[in-house]
């Protein structure tokens, strides 16, 4: 009787885990902080003297083409981020270490608060409210990821194509993007 009342609570243990991996839309393992500069290009501005007042033009780093996520106004790093998604728009995130890494502020949070945005194409999905960094970047977010505009679906369509997690701040810039973990 023993054996099976220990058998029987292995199963109940077991089982909830089960389920709940059926439940997974999308998983990201390891994240890239932002450098805001994507590139600059020779292009200069004339004044009326013949002067190059502007020797150059800076590209900033925009991501998702028409939503255009703008980048923050300085290098970001990440030591680690993982995030599950599941299919009914619960979101886990985990992120240690996200830190300037520029400017007179370097190796600080710089008193930021952060939310995950989550794109599965062009359906856009995020967290509320943000959440504060901790001093050494540490950040955590357990939530429900809800529709942005134009997106009229409840919840992340299932699959997620060409899914895009950011980290971004409160004001909407970007400072760190997940990778995503496909399945072996």
């Amino acid at each position: 009787m023993r054996r099976v009342a220990m058998l029987v609570l292995s199963l109940a243990l077991v089982v909830p885990a089960w389920a709940h991996a059926d439940d997974s839309l999308v998983r990201f393992d390891g994240g890239i902080g932002v450098h805001p500069v994507a590139g600059v290009s020779g292009v200069g501005v004339i004044d009326a003297n013949g002067n190059n007042v502007f020797p150059d033009v800076v590209r900033n780093d925009f991501v998702r083409g028409g939503v255009r996520v703008p980048p923050g106004g300085r290098p970001w790093v990440i030591a680690r981020l993982r995030a599950d998604v599941e299919t009914d728009g619960r979101i886990s995130v985990d992120g240690r270490g996200l830190l300037l890494a520029g400017g007179n502020n370097l190796g600080r949070n710089g008193g930021q608060s952060v939310r995950a945005v989550l794109f599965c194409g062009n359906d856009r999905f995020q967290t509320d409210p943000p959440v504060a960094l901790e001093a050494n970047g540490d950040f955590r977010i357990d939530d429900v990821l809800m529709p942005v505009a134009p997106t009229v679906l409840a919840f992340p369509p299932d699959p997620c194509e060409n899914a895009v997690l950011l980290i971004v701040s409160a004001g909407g810039n970007w400072f760190a993007a997940g990778i995503e973990k496909l399945e072996d």
